[in-house]
């Protein structure tokens, strides 16, 4: 069984920073593919990045330039850093991790972008 959990959200002012983390424990091992999810209010769940477990990565279009997803292995903790933060980057963040073709979710953390 896999446990992850999800930090760091709050409210930040458009054009501000915050860093996700996701960490999980369990029996994982360093190859596990790390992916960020989105969602807002009466919308779908949206991709936002990946990382695999040898630390390639992958964006969505519409953060691409303003987020970088990386990890620490010794940590098993995989971070989403989020910079000049927009009114639509508002949603509940969501950590899913994939370890030998199981999927596991996170709880989720809330990011609200607000001035």
């Amino acid at each position: 069984q896999v446990q992850v959990v999800e930090s760091g959200g709050g409210l930040v002012q458009p054009g501000g920073s915050l860093r996700l983390s996701c960490a999980a424990s369990g029996s994982i091992f360093n190859n596990y593919i790390t992916d960020w999810y989105r969602q807002a209010p009466g919308k779908q769940r949206d991709f936002v990045a990946r990382i695999s477990g040898g630390g390639q990565s992958m964006y969505a279009d519409s953060v691409k330039g303003r987020f970088t997803i990386s990890r620490d292995n010794a940590k098993n903790t995989v971070y989403l850093q989020m910079n000049s933060l927009k009114l639509e980057d508002t949603a509940a963040y969501y950590c899913f991790v994939t370890v030998d073709s199981l999927t596991y979710w996170g709880q989720g953390t809330q990011v609200t972008v607000s001035s």
